[in-house]
């Protein structure tokens, strides 16, 4: 009954022409610290891509979203960025990015690297010159220095937060061995944000932009990208004592999605749109709402931007079914598609987040989990339902890696082992995101699961990650991987005869029913009891043995009677 639709019945089915591949692409995050390791260290490199791009293609992805390789002191997994144009030696070299690039497209995938550029590392050049020039010198221009206030200038410039816990402001002790200036830093002290405004920080940049285009990148992800721009007075956001780093709630805000931020993406996308074929831009854009989200991502500027409301949604059909009419209505309006994604390397794996009591990601600083009980069996069972359901929209998807495997969230990895800077900066108070960074179980019975030979993995791997490697998974019809083969699969068969619209159907409050075109009708069981099933072809469900009805927390794709 999970069989993909035939050749003859697609055959009768209107045929729409083929967008740009962004546009409808599945995308596969990679988070590299932990995919695959070639050179025995413990920490995941771009050989090691190469090595599993062939498991890539056979998923059935379209294009990999690798996350930083620059030259960094990893204060912050990669995003403290010592040297754009360089790759860090424990990930390789520039010659390892291009063969992995030749190898990608010989295998038909295209790649999206990640690029911080809100902040450098403090061990750039830039940020070294600043801090032995003078107050007002145009080395400190480059950043956003400031005297503190007070009578002896022990006090913040402002009263603006850190994403990862605390003040956004670290005073400096000057050439001479006063106390000096303070320098802002929106995320850890070893990224100081960098100054927009400066005309020297925009040419820098573009000169990147085109250094890893004219290398034969596809496009790049943009970290941070409502960060960039500042108000110029650097005034009060208001915040108060406990308040966390919320921009999904701030309706305007001068230190971020400030409206000067639209200039800067309107001149990469002219630098993206010289080349041919054109190269694309993705960004990471926290905002409220999908109407400010879609500012982003009007002609001129991003082409596509993570749906971050969509990942942190309560799994109740109330909370899906607005974020995915409002995200689609916002999109439409300014011609841009609909991006999906369940887990990201910032975020709890939504594995562990569907099968706890409260299943909507709280709104706060980056990586707040504090390691909330989960009934893993139940949030495996509403992750399966999940893909169906996202792999069904209209638009492009992303995975992260692992989700593919039914990886959970590692919650009680050892203190000592832990490096997000969100924990050590709320002292424990935030798990941080190692939990869901741990690295992939490839093969084999005990850690390290194939992911290295020689050292042990940066993080440590569950013993229970036996079962859920890919080994263990290749030949079992009914698990996780299976699932996501045979979805991929049978949605790069649909695709041309999907409509790109949406037809709601009204079954039931609990329930997601919907269409696009004859081709697809997608439900999605969100209540405690099971539901009939229409009329229609059963062409994948998320759990073996769905005939006529639709159990709680399952879903189904139906097509055409043949």
């Amino acid at each position: 009954m999970t069989s993909p639709p035939t050749l003859s019945t697609l055959a009768t089915l209107p045929i729409r022409p083929a967008p740009p591949w962004w546009r409808d692409a599945v995308v596969y995050q990679v988070y590299l610290r932990s995919f695959a390791d070639s050179s025995g260290d413990g920490i995941g490199d771009i050989n090691g891509i190469r090595s599993r791009l062939g498991y890539l293609a056979e998923l059935g992805v379209d294009a990999l979203w690798i996350t930083p390789w620059f030259r960094s002191p990893m204060h912050d997994g990669g995003y403290d960025i010592s040297d754009y144009r360089d790759i860090d030696p424990v990930f390789g070299t520039v010659d390892d990015a291009r063969a992995l690039i030749a190898d990608a497209h010989q295998v038909g995938l295209k790649l999206v690297i990640d690029v911080a550029a809100n902040h450098t590392s403090h061990d750039h050049p830039w940020f070294a010159e600043a801090l032995a020039a003078e107050p007002g010198s145009p080395a400190r221009e480059r950043y956003h220095f400031r005297d503190g206030r007070g009578p002896d200038g022990a006090q913040p410039p402002n009263d603006w937060i850190s994403s990862f816990g605390g003040t956004a402001w670290t005073r400096i002790t000057e050439p001479d061995g006063r106390p000096g200036q303070w320098y802002l830093h929106l995320f850890a002290p070893q990224q100081p944000d960098l100054n927009w405004a400066n005309p020297e920080v925009r040419s820098e940049f573009e000169g990147v932009v085109r250094f890893w285009f004219d290398l034969g990148i596809d496009g790049l992800r943009v970290d941070a990208a409502s960060a960039f721009a500042k108000h110029p007075d650097l005034p009060d956001h208001g915040f108060r004592p406990g308040d966390t780093f919320s921009p999904r709630l701030w309706d305007s805000s001068p230190l971020w999605d400030v409206d000067a931020v639209h200039e800067i993406f309107r001149s990469w996308r002219a630098i993206a749109d010289s080349y041919d074929p054109a190269r694309i831009f993705v960004g990471e854009v926290t905002v409220k709402g999908a109407d400010r989200l879609a500012l982003y991502l009007r002609p001129d500027e991003l082409h596509t931007a993570f749906n971050l409301d969509f990942l942190k949604s309560a799994w109740t059909a109330d909370a899906l079914r607005a974020n995915i009419v409002d995200t689609c209505t916002a999109m439409a309006a300014v011609g841009a598609p609909p991006t999906w994604v369940l887990s990201n390397h910032d975020e709890t794996r939504h594995i562990t987040r569907y099968g706890r009591h409260d299943t909507a990601v709280p709104d706060g600083s980056a990586g707040a989990d504090t390691g909330r009980p989960a009934d893993l069996a139940l949030g495996t069972r509403r992750a399966r339902a999940a893909v169906l359901l996202m792999l069904a929209l209209p638009g492009s998807a992303y995975l992260y890696q692992g989700e593919e495997l039914g990886l959970w969230e590692v919650t009680d990895l050892p203190p000592e082992c832990r490096q997000d800077p969100v924990w050590h900066r709320t002292a424990g108070a935030a798990l941080g995101r190692d939990g869901c960074r741990v690295p992939l179980p490839w093969s084999g019975q005990a850690p390290p699961f194939g992911f290295t030979e020689g050292a042990q993995p940066w993080l440590p791997q569950p013993a229970e990650w036996s079962a859920h490697t890919v080994t263990a998974q290749d030949d079992d019809p009914t698990g996780m991987l299976a699932l996501y083969r045979a979805a991929l699969g049978a949605r790069r068969r649909l695709l041309p005869h999907l409509s790109a619209q949406i037809d709601w159907h009204d079954t039931g409050r609990d329930v997601l029913d919907l269409s696009r075109g004859d081709a697809l009708r997608c439900l999605v069981n969100l209540g405690g009891s099971d539901i009939r099933l229409p009329e229609g072809r059963i062409l994948l469900a998320s759990l073996p043995g769905i005939v006529d009805t639709l159990p709680p927390d399952a879903a189904v794709w139906l097509g055409p009677v043949t």
